[in-house]
C-alpha cells in the first residue's frame, strides 16, 4: 500500500496527504464576484484537510465569465478577495491552486449587458441552452492569453501556491483542441497539433510568469477531459499527444477529469481498459497525475494510486462530508447526507438539489 501522507508533488513542496479537494462550482459568490462569506467558510473547511484545495473555476475576465456569481479575477480590485481566499485555504495547512477558467461558447446567457460569446470557432456545443459563439480572432487569442497572464500575477500577489488551467469540461481551452469547437484555418485550427497550440502557448506563458513573478516553488497545473461525446471530438488518439507534450513541460501535475478513476473510453465501449492506463504510458516525465470520480473509502483510493494516479480529487463526497478526509484515512463510513454540517454556501446545496444522479449514488439532500 502507498503511503497517504507527506507527498512531495516538487522539490521542496510537500503536501500533508495526497488527496485533493476537486474544483467545484459554488455560485455563491457576491453580487461584485467577489469571495463570500459562505464560500470563504467553506474553504477554509477543507483547507483542514485536504492537502490540497483547488478552487472553483475563476474567470480570468469580463467576457470568460460563465456563470452566475463566478468569482473572479479579471483585474486588480480583485486583489483582496483573492488573498481572502488563499488566506482560508491555506489556514488548514492545505496548498491552495487558484483554477483559471474562460468558459467561451459555454457561457451562459445573461450574465452582463452587451455579452460576448466567443469560441474557437462559430460552432455551436450541442447543448440545449447553447448558442452560436463569435468566432476569435487571431489577435484576439493573444489577447486572452495576456488575460490568463495578468490572473497568474494576481494569483501570485494574493499568496496562492498555484494555478491550474482548466483545459477540461468542454470550456474555452478544450474549445481549442476540439474539432468539433475549432474549425480555424489560422496557427490554432486545422491538424490536432495546431489544435494544441493554444494550450500549449498558455503552458509556456504560465512557466514564463512564473519564472518571471514567483519562485519555482510556485505550481503550475493543467486539467484535461480526455474525450468528448461529439462527432467531430477528441479521441484518446489527441489526448495520447497532449499529455506527452504537457510532459515535456515545466508543469506540476496534469489533473484528468473523469466520471470514474476507472472510466473507460466513452467513444470506444470495446476497450475496457481504464483511461489512466491508457495515457499513463505517454506521461514521458512521470509528472504526477490527479484522478477523480467516485473516491469514497480507502480501497478507492489505494486502487487509484496502483493504476498509476499519485494524488485523487474528490468532488461530490467531498460537499457531503466536510471531514471525508479524516473519515478515509481512519478506514470509516464516509457521510452522504448533504446538511447544514456539510458547510457548503447555500446557492450551491440549492444547485446540487437539481442533480439527478446524487440519488442513484446514495446521496441525500436536507
Amino acid at each position: 500500500m502507498k503511503k497517504l501522507n507527506n507527498y512531495s508533488i516538487k522539490k521542496d513542496v510537500v503536501l500533508k496527504n495526497r488527496f485533493v479537494l476537486a474544483p467545484m462550482t459554488t455560485y455563491a459568490g457576491n453580487d461584485d464576484l467577489t469571495l463570500s462569506q459562505e464560500e470563504e467558510r467553506y474553504y477554509e473547511q477543507r483547507g483542514k484537510t485536504f492537502g490540497m484545495v483547488i478552487t472553483a473555476a475563476t474567470a480570468i475576465s469580463q467576457h470568460a465569465q460563465a456563470f452566475t456569481r463566478q468569482i473572479s479575477a479579471k483585474n486588480e480590485t480583485y486583489l483582496p478577495s483573492l488573498k481572502r481566499l488563499a488566506k482560508a485555504i491555506k489556514k488548514g495547512g492545505a496548498l491552495a491552486i487558484l483554477q483559471l477558467h474562460h468558459g467561451g461558447r459555454m457561457n451562459a446567457l445573461g450574465l452582463y449587458e452587451n455579452q460576448d460569446i466567443v469560441s474557437a470557432s462559430n460552432v455551436k456545443a450541442e447543448r440545449s441552452q447553447a448558442v452560436e459563439p463569435r468566432a476569435l480572432e487571431t489577435n484576439e487569442v493573444y489577447d486572452i492569453i495576456d488575460d490568463f497572464k495578468q490572473t497568474i500575477v494576481l494569483a501570485i500577489k494574493a499568496g496562492f501556491d498555484g494555478v491550474e488551467l482548466h483545459g477540461a469540461n468542454t470550456y474555452l481551452i478544450q474549445q481549442f483542441f476540439s474539432p468539433h469547437a475549432n474549425r480555424r484555418m489560422d496557427e490554432f485550427g486545422g491538424s490536432v497539433d495546431k489544435r494544441m497550440s493554444f494550450p500549449m502557448k498558455l503552458v509556456d506563458m504560465a512557466i514564463e510568469t512564473r519564472r518571471k513573478y514567483a519562485s519555482q516553488s510556485f505550481i503550475l497545473g493543467y486539467r484535461l477531459s480526455p474525450e468528448e461525446y461529439e462527432t467531430p471530438g477528441i479521441t484518446l488518439e489527441d489526448t495520447k499527444k497532449l499529455v506527452e507534450n504537457l510532459s515535456h513541460k515545466e508543469i506540476d501535475y496534469i489533473h484528468f477529469s473523469l466520471g470514474s478513476y476507472k472510466q473507460s473510453s466513452i467513444r470506444n465501449k470495446n476497450d475496457s481498459r481504464p483511461v489512466i492506463d491508457i495515457l499513463k504510458a505517454y506521461n514521458k516525465n512521470n509528472i504526477p497525475l490527479i484522478g477523480v470520480g467516485g473516491i469514497e473509502s480507502k480501497k478507492h483510493v489505494q486502487e487509484a494510486l496502483l493504476m498509476g494516479f499519485d494524488l485523487v480529487a474528490i468532488g461530490k463526497a467531498a460537499l457531503s462530508d466536510a471531514n471525508i478526509v479524516t473519515h478515509i484515512m481512519d478506514d470509516q463510513k464516509i457521510k452522504k447526507v448533504i446538511d447544514a454540517n456539510s458547510v457548503i454556501p447555500h446557492a450551491m446545496k440549492e444547485r446540487i438539489k437539481k442533480w439527478s444522479y446524487l440519488k442513484k449514488s446514495g446521496y441525500q439532500v436536507k
